[in-house]
């Protein structure tokens, strides 16, 4: 049977369905999750897309992280269930508790919109383990508000804990330590700015995605 990923759609999500088609075309099985829910019915991981949930009114992910969605999402995490934050994903799993750190506005306030290239430093996490260090991959970036920020302590525990699973070969955004994407302290969970789901068709510039979101698929089958 395949890995059956949940989609949360929050109003003001717009990647939603990129993240669906792609969990698709690798062969899972995909669901859209509305945020007002408070069942994530019987998923296998949840995917929280970008977009501009509620609007970004406040913080990036701060209103998000209220919807009754996310505290079964959160649970779902508690339990080892595998959860992955793209951009907006991000934010609001750094909002929800669920990842530490923030996300602040870019380097020199620009909204950036391109194709970067990440390193992947750690291949311990539920979104890296089909890649291997030091393996560079080519994903598209599109924030306004992706400069991963933490405190000194912080980031002290995610080197020394290997919870940062990728990092900009060339930081476009000004995020500390290079950092792209983190994860939990347990591994299931991770957030990242680029987006994996843009990058799994040949038409569109990239695949490079697609070991990062077949890593998923992978978590999804192993129960929690």
């Amino acid at each position: 049977m395949s890995p059956r990923v949940g989609v949360v759609l929050f109003p003001g999500s717009n990647c939603e369905q990129d993240a669906f088609e792609a969990i698709r075309d690798l062969g899972g099985d995909a669901e859209i999750l509305w945020h007002g829910d408070a069942s994530i019915g019987a998923v296998d991981a949840v995917i929280v897309p970008g977009g501009f949930a509620h609007g970004d009114y406040l913080r990036p992910g701060a209103i998000a992280r209220f919807s009754p969605i996310m505290a079964t999402v959160s649970a779902f995490a508690r339990d080892g269930g595998a959860v992955v934050g793209i951009c907006n994903g991000f934010q609001v799993l750094t909002e929800a508790g669920l990842l530490p750190g923030a996300l602040q506005k870019n380097r020199g306030l620009k909204f950036l919109c391109t194709t970067v290239s990440l390193r992947v430093a750690s291949t311990d996490s539920v979104l890296t383990s089909e890649t291997v260090i030091g393996q560079e991959l080519r994903i598209p970036i599109n924030h306004f508000e992706g400069n991963y920020t933490c405190s000194a302590e912080t980031l002290a525990e995610l080197q020394a804990e290997d919870r940062i699973v990728l990092r900009y070969v060339d930081n476009p955004n000004g995020s500390m330590d290079d950092i792209a994407g983190i994860c939990s302290s347990e591994r299931n969970v991770v957030g990242l700015m680029p987006h994996p789901e843009r990058a799994c068709r040949d038409l569109l510039g990239s695949t490079d995605g697609r070991p990062l979101l077949q890593s998923l698929l992978e978590a999804a089958r192993i129960p929690a």
